[in-house]
């Protein structure tokens, strides 16, 4: 998310970070995006009896802020077909391998385990699967023979760094 804001503040970039919301009261991107003069809102799914009404709530937030395009950066929640489909083609995700293999959770760990000799993180339009959606762009990086879970995800945090904000761009301009 830091990596997107920084990069919407180009003057050139086509894109501006309108909103950060935040499904966690103390997730660590509500502070960095409010010290980045983002604006800022948690909506708590925990308030909510059910998904339906904590995503009812999401797209209407999304709507008062005009937000054209959402770009899922940590935000670890599966979301309901309605709610993809009221996004559908303005919803990006990134992902921590390179899809289609290792969808989920834990994919550095398991790129390993696997004896994969590269891994990355690839940008997806969010579709009603996990993980499932059109691949824009993937970015790879090898693994070594003496890498460990936290190590790859130091190489692909870099790398998703890179590629996120210049995918971004790309989306962005096409919606013009």
């Amino acid at each position: 998310m830091v990596a997107l804001v920084e990069a919407a503040q180009a003057k050139n970039y086509p894109a501006e970070i309108v909103l950060v919301i935040s499904n966690r009261p103390n997730a660590d991107g509500i502070a960095k995006a409010t010290a980045l003069g983002i604006k800022t809102i948690c909506v708590d799914h925990k308030g909510f009896k059910t998904r339906k009404a904590f995503e009812q709530v999401m797209d209407k937030v999304l709507r008062e802020h005009d937000v054209e395009l959402i770009c899922n950066a940590g935000f670890m929640r599966i979301l309901s077909p309605w709610f993809v489909r009221k996004w559908l083609g303005r919803q990006i995700n990134i992902h921590p391998s390179l899809l289609p293999k290792f969808k989920g959770l834990h994919t550095h760990a398991r790129a390993i385990e696997a004896g994969e000799i590269e891994h990355g993180c690839t940008i997806h339009y969010v579709d009603e699967g996990m993980d499932t959606g059109a691949i824009i762009a993937q970015s790879k990086v090898y693994i070594s023979s003496d890498d460990t879970s936290g190590t790859l995800a130091r190489k692909v945090l870099q790398q998703e760094h890179i590629l996120y904000p210049a995918v971004l761009k790309t989306v962005a301009k096409s919606l013009l």
